[in-house]
């Protein structure tokens, strides 16, 4: 009787849990077809602020520029991550190894304001010792796309190393070390054996670092200057006037686009594991074959 009640109580929770997610995100989705220019008032249905949101060049090009940010920061962060995860997972022991995690976990417990300020401070003296030494111009260290490209860069990468780290502590060695006493190399090794196994937590670490990306302001606004404003950056000096419809539209693509990278993502994961389980049941019904044919 009183599992019974637990698993109903556990069954409102999840349901209550649930729809405080979802339903803001229903009802943003419903009023971006709001043919009101009042997004709190519903005043019938259109799709208006589709066609005017598609013909914003301002609102398109900061989302492209966010989205580019997205990708590129993220790309750089899973490969330093994936590095440094695997240094500190592997090799467990080395000088400075407390150091090293420290640091490379310092930015998701500083706050966004000391890591924006120290990245703009940092990139202004490397700007003016490049300046002295080399007397050329360094346009590209401007605050722009490449600043901003490095601080959500540092952003990403202490996520992504968390990320990449914990699995890489769950995965069984035994393989990677069967293949050591079968003579492969460790680069090999890595890229035959460790690179296939935690390569869906590489993808969950791209897309929680492209996450990452297009959700910051504090680090962007440090780190942007003239004519490289973000799409949240946009959206937040456009609240400051008063909500605007096409926000709500644009809030929609978004769901839309990230519900379906999530799926396809868990799609080509499930299908993975799949594919390996069935792989591993086929080499094992061969081995017990073969053991069958040698006894007899």
């Amino acid at each position: 009787m009183m599992s019974n009640k637990m698993s109903l109580f556990l069954k409102i929770m999840l349901f209550a849990g649930l729809a405080f997610l979802y339903i803001p995100l229903i009802i943003l989705v419903i009023y971006s077809f709001n043919d009101s220019k009042l997004v709190t008032v519903w005043g019938g249905f259109t799709t208006e602020w589709y066609g005017k949101l598609l013909k914003n060049d301002q609102i398109l090009s900061a989302a492209w520029l966010s989205l580019k940010i997205a990708v590129t920061s993220s790309l750089a962060a899973v490969a330093l991550g994936t590095l440094a995860g695997y240094a500190l997972a592997r090799i467990k022991r080395f000088r400075g190894n407390t150091l090293f995690a420290g640091m490379v976990s310092a930015p998701m417990v500083m706050p966004d304001v000391i890591t924006g300020l120290s990245m703009l401070l940092l990139i202004m003296q490397v700007q003016m010792l490049l300046q002295g030494a080399l007397g050329n111009d360094v346009a590209w260290l401007d605050r722009g796309f490449f600043t901003i490209f490095l601080g959500h860069t540092t952003l990403c990468m202490a996520y992504i190393t968390v990320v990449i780290r914990s699995r890489l502590t769950e995965l069984d060695q035994s393989l990677e070390e069967a293949a050591m006493d079968l003579g492969a190399r460790p680069l090999k090794i890595f890229f035959v054996i460790t690179l296939p196994l935690i390569a869906p937590a590489i993808a969950s670490g791209f897309l929680l670092g492209v996450t990452l990306s297009l959700d910051d302001v504090v680090i962007t606004s440090f780190l942007s200057g003239p004519g490289s404003a973000t799409l949240p950056q946009v959206i937040f000096s456009k609240i400051r006037l008063g909500l605007d419809p096409q926000m709500n539209v644009l809030a929609t693509i978004f769901i839309g686009v990230v519900g379906t990278l999530v799926i396809m993502m868990n799609y080509v994961m499930m299908r993975q594991a799949t594919k390996r389980e069935y792989e591993m049941a086929a080499a094992y019904k061969a081995e017990q074959k073969a053991l069958e044919e040698l006894s007899a």
